[in-house]
């Protein structure tokens, strides 16, 4: 195989693996938080997903609105929850478009 097409070759890959690198420590902090919330640990369930809603990781945000929501973890705040079913909305996560037109339609989180 010549230089140049070996080349070619390795780009991609190396591509790729950096990405894959990259995105595993975060899937690994979602599925922590997961874990925790499922155990009934809302405090780290928020911990393990903030820094990822604050990246814009709309399951993470959804779920930050969940906690707000119900009080778990955090003292109930439906401006809050508000907040975090936007920017999961926004990118058309269905259930946070769901939780905020019910925020929406009984007057709860905002004007």
């Amino acid at each position: 195989m010549s230089d140049n097409r070996l080349m070619a070759f390795q780009f991609p890959v190396a591509l790729v693996l950096s990405i894959v690198c990259l995105a595993a420590p975060a899937w690994a902090d979602f599925k922590a938080g997961e874990k925790a919330h499922h155990r009934g640990d809302y405090a780290t369930a928020l911990r393990e997903w903030q820094a990822l809603a604050k990246q814009g990781h709309a399951v993470a945000q959804y779920n930050l609105g969940l906690l707000y929501a119900n009080g778990q973890g955090v003292p109930k705040d439906d401006a809050q929850a508000r907040q975090w079913y936007e920017k999961a909305a926004t990118q058309e996560h269905a259930d946070a478009q769901v939780n905020l037109g019910s925020l929406y339609d009984y007057g709860r989180g905002g004007p």
